[in-house]
């Protein structure tokens, strides 16, 4: 069964939770770059954006703080839910509300929580079966140098990537623009997250390039996200301005997607974009551009 073949057999038969798992789980199929979604980009209940990833095709899901405050008898059930659709859960967020909580990076008052909340998610990601967590640097402190600031996220990295790596877990950190989306934040561009992991220097610690936040912050994101790509675990995807579905914007999608393959990318690519239209359709088309692109 190919992938629309299988997409319409879902939207005809719109079967129930016990009758679908009755029938079994599909089987994926195998791909080079594996392809996800954030669910956050998502409307409806967990269940319902499980579904609209399974009808597009997708393979995997992306968590922020959907599974804060389940029990383990919903992990137990949700992580059954999932894989009846064939798919995986590849990402959660390290930090729940780091924009409200002392839990910054750049700041060493702020150690202790940073510390406590990897621990806390690399428990969560175990209970999952999720093989990473996603950092926040935090925001930038008002009369503190940059430097002094740098150099509190460096520690506080190395320390964090000593615990997952006992864990057998990946954190990966995510620069975000600070022009649109998140004034103030520290960590704006992805040369300055690629130092990091570089210095970090633990393969338990790797990079989340997020192609959109690049080039609202920056510019084309191409030749970065190229020369980055050995130390890169995740690729997220949204057009600018925006962020919305790819070609809708400023960005060659095609042919970022062409630069990283020919690089030899082997991770994930993960659709964050906010769909204008019907999101199945939309992450078809997405997905559609994604394959073609990494296959030419």
């Amino acid at each position: 069964m190919n992938r629309r073949e299988f997409t319409c057999a879902l939207a005809s038969t719109a079967l129930p939770l016990s009758a679908h798992q009755a029938a079994g789980p599909p089987v994926p199929k195998k791909a080079k770059i594996t392809s996800s979604v954030m669910l956050w980009t998502l409307k409806g209940t967990f269940e319902q954006k499980v579904e609209i990833a399974a009808k597009a095709g997708l393979q995997s899901l992306e968590l922020v703080t959907e599974h804060v405050g389940w029990s383990d008898a919903d992990i137990a059930a949700r992580r059954k839910f999932v894989a009846s659709y064939g798919l995986a859960m590849d990402t959660i967020l390290g930090q729940p509300d780091w924009g409200k909580r002392p839990v910054s990076m750049v700041d060493p008052a702020h150690r202790a929580g940073f510390l406590k909340d990897v621990e806390s998610a690399l428990v969560w990601a175990k209970k999952l079966e999720i093989p990473q967590v996603i950092l926040m640097s935090g925001n930038e402190i008002a009369g503190r140098t940059r430097d002094a600031q740098y150099a509190s996220m460096l520690e506080g990295s190395k320390r964090a990537a000593d615990l997952a790596a006992k864990a057998g877990i990946r954190l990966i950190v995510e620069p975000l623009n600070a022009k649109v989306d998140h004034k103030g934040y520290y960590l704006a561009t992805c040369a300055e997250g690629l130092k990091l992991v570089k210095e970090v220097d633990n393969p338990h610690f790797r990079l989340l390039f997020d192609l959109y936040h690049e080039q609202v912050q920056v510019g084309d994101p191409t030749k970065l996200a190229v020369e980055a790509m050995p130390f890169v675990s995740v690729y997220h995807v949204a057009d600018a301005p925006g962020r919305n579905d790819p070609g809708t914007g400023q960005m060659n999608y095609s042919e970022i997607y062409k630069a990283i393959a020919k690089a030899g990318y082997s991770g994930i690519i993960c659709m964050e974009y906010v769909p204008k239209a019907a999101p199945v359709p939309s992450l078809i088309a997405a997905l559609d551009q994604m394959r073609t692109g990494v296959a030419g």
